[in-house]
């Protein structure tokens, strides 16, 4: 039940703000989740990423990025929907009411489902200590307002980063999982076969002489020669 109520709050926060996508070829879009509490600036990155071929989602607060997220108090839930409604790279505005983006930044870094999502800054503000705090706690980068076409470009290659360490991600704990279900299906006398073999060649290979030992004439012993 508590999933259910999740996804649903998850659809209707996208269907509140809007969630946009221009590539009608069925090939798969990179997924942005702006947030600004701009509307003026909402809309022109939200124009912006579809004039790229993004599939977009914006939303006014970081606590709505969060809702959307399903990270709202960290719930155990959080991973539903990841598959789903899949973010690729989420931007957000450094200065809003509420949450900074600083403090979502570190939510999102926090987070063990969504850490190794690309996050990138955005600010009408040039203040260096800022651009350092946000570069250290694992922003891809700081991009000064008004975001442009060329700052979208760059967005890709940091969206392709954070889907190839999701996949390695994925794969690392598929193969747990797999390694896993075969214990459970292996008896327990397969189990114990299987570690007494591991045992006993390691320890053969420990107590094996040396391939010089077992040479009957070692260097710089001569071989006698008969009369």
């Amino acid at each position: 039940m508590a999933a259910a109520g999740t996804e649903s709050l998850r659809w209707n926060l996208a269907e509140e703000v809007g969630v946009s996508g221009c590539n009608g070829s069925g090939s798969e879009e990179f997924h942005v989740l702006a947030v600004d509490d701009s509307i003026v600036d909402r809309k022109l990155i939200e124009r912006l990423l579809k004039s790229s071929s993004f599939k977009v989602t914006a939303v006014d607060s970081g606590t709505r990025a969060l809702q959307y997220l399903g990270l709202d108090g960290e719930k155990s839930t959080s991973a539903v929907g990841f598959n789903d409604l899949k973010v690729n790279l989420i931007m957000t505005d450094y200065s809003m009411p509420g949450m900074t983006g600083y403090e979502l930044l570190k939510k999102i870094k926090e987070s063990k489902a969504f850490k190794e999502i690309p996050v990138v800054i955005m600010s009408s503000e040039n203040v260096l200590t800022r651009i350092h705090s946000c570069l250290e706690e694992g922003a891809e980068d700081f991009l000064m307002k008004p975001v442009k076409k060329s700052d979208v470009t760059k967005l890709k290659d940091f969206m392709v980063k954070g889907d190839q360490a999701e996949k390695g991600k994925r794969s690392s704990i598929k193969r747990k999982m797999d390694d896993d279900i075969l214990k459970l299906t292996m008896p327990p006398t397969a189990i114990a076969s299987s570690s007494s073999e591991v045992e006993d060649q390691s320890s053969s290979a420990s107590h094996s002489p040396s391939s010089s030992s077992s040479s009957p004439c070692s260097s710089p012993c001569k071989r006698t020669r008969l009369q």
